[in-house]
């Protein structure tokens, strides 16, 4: 194929990804206009038309969908084999991407690649802090931060911290006005904040568990949050129960700013894993970061 052929292609793909013709320009390092007239020149070539365009938005055709379909995989996986070249040297360099949820970034994460970086000023790090569940391969990230239970088998998936807990909590304040609840069912009788989470849609079941017994409760309350920092803060402020992790409000059980209840329906589960595609080849930076991570009991 004609080196110009390629180079359309890959113009294509990133007007396509982007949906832009300005932020696929931006990347190229190349004009719309000059983007522009690359694809149209693509599409007069082949005969099929690849991009609807309207004054606000561009989108794949069907025959572009599934052009893309066709070719996007196949570059992606060139560029990772000439990344992988790349970092093929004695001193770990390179970029990771990480996609991982807010809790596992500020508690595992980065205190870990605060003590890493200093000592491998080639290596990069890309933290993306996302609540739902975003495909590493489509997204090109490197990896991702998840529950052990939730991950897909066909990943590889590395622990990179303890067992975790949930905690019922509430401030002093609202245990003074409301009966503190002895079983889940009670729940339903009080003031809840309720999360809500992208990949779930609805709002976030709580979980219990007691001698084999598992539960899923539905609550309710006037606070629905989709972040865990405000769910704590409405907690802290008396608004009602909030259900978090157990180290993220541990430091507020001891200093008596909250009080714990149902722990015994809270029974530990798989922490945070690191994963990704078990046919990645791992660079040397990779590599390291794994290995940084590694939970050692």
């Amino acid at each position: 194929m004609p080196r110009q052929n390629i180079n359309d292609l890959l113009a294509f793909r990133a007007v396509a990804r982007e949906r832009s013709f300005t932020r696929a320009a931006a990347q190229m390092g190349v004009s719309p206009s000059a983007l522009s007239h690359t694809i149209r020149a693509l599409e007069e070539r082949i005969g099929v038309r690849l991009l609807t365009r309207t004054t606000r938005s561009v989108a794949p055709t069907e025959a572009g969908e599934r052009l893309l379909a066709t070719i996007g995989p196949r570059f992606d996986e060139i560029e990772a084999e000439l990344a992988a070249l790349s970092e093929l040297r004695d001193k770990p360099a390179g970029t990771i991407r990480i996609t991982t949820g807010i809790h596992a970034a500020e508690t595992v994460l980065w205190p870990a690649f605060a003590k890493l970086l200093p000592d491998y000023p080639d290596i990069k790090i890309e933290l993306s802090v996302n609540a739902g569940f975003v495909d590493i391969v489509a997204e090109r990230f490197d990896a991702g931060v998840r529950l052990g239970e939730t991950i897909a088998q066909d990943m590889v998936a590395v622990a990179i911290g303890p067992e975790m807990r949930m905690a019922a909590v509430a401030a002093p304040s609202y245990f003074e006005a409301h009966k503190r609840p002895r079983t889940p069912a009670e729940l339903a009788s009080h003031h809840c904040i309720n999360l809500r989470f992208p990949t779930r849609g609805g709002l976030y079941a709580w979980e219990f568990e007691k001698h084999g017994r598992a539960l899923n409760v539905h609550v309710e309350g006037q606070v629905i949050v989709n972040e865990v920092a405000l769910a704590k803060q409405a907690a802290l402020d008396g608004s009602g129960i909030a259900y978090l992790p157990d180290d993220y409000v541990q430091g507020e059980i001891d200093g008596d700013l909250l009080v714990r209840v149902l722990e015994d329906w809270c029974p530990p589960f798989p922490g945070y894993h690191l994963y990704y595609p078990s046919r990645r080849q791992q660079s040397p930076a990779f590599a390291l970061i794994v290995e940084a991570l590694r939970y050692r009991a």
